[in-house]
């Protein structure tokens, strides 16, 4: 316990924090008051790109990224592992930077451009990356090969635009 007047949060209490306040400032100001009251889910309109698509979905705004994608749209190639951002089995790119999909909420990525595993590439017509990861055997049981190869694609893009990754 924090003494008197010290605040007793974890970094995970923050960045929650920030995410709700963040999620919240994108509605309109009678939807966060029925937010606040936690009455009922509040529902948002949000649009994306999604593998080359335009997609609109009416979605709870604490709906991440990767259940709006497999669950909504159907893509069902990025996976949901740990839920917490540490296998990267959901990893998406994301106004072409790698991101984990289950750590951000869709309403966040209003207006974005996003490629999953589905948009890289088709069995009849893989990526390199793709081929790739075939050609050595680079996938292991599979679960999170999708992942792998987003963000092996994302950090070569990153690389060639300067960006640092911290390979």
């Amino acid at each position: 316990m924090a003494p008197p007047g010290e605040f007793d949060m974890s970094r995970r209490d923050v960045v929650a924090s920030a995410t709700a306040a963040a999620a919240l400032s994108t509605l309109p100001a009678g939807a966060r008051a029925d937010a606040a009251s936690g009455d009922r889910p509040v529902l948002a309109r949000v649009w994306f790109t999604i593998n080359g698509q335009r997609r609109e979905l009416e979605l709870d705004t604490r709906t991440s990224l990767l259940d709006a994608a497999r669950e909504h749209l159907h893509l069902t190639g990025s996976k949901k592992g740990c839920d917490h951002g540490q296998c990267g089995a959901c990893t998406m790119i994301v106004d072409g930077r790698r991101i984990n999909a289950c750590l951000t909420l869709a309403v966040m990525h209003q207006g974005a451009e996003i490629t999953t595993i589905e948009g890289l590439g088709q069995p009849d017509n893989l990526h390199p990356m793709q081929a790739a990861f075939v050609r050595h055997d680079g996938y292991q049981c599979g679960y999170c090969t999708p992942g792998q190869i987003c963000s092996g694609v994302a950090v070569l893009d990153e690389i060639r635009a300067g960006i640092p990754s911290h390979v």
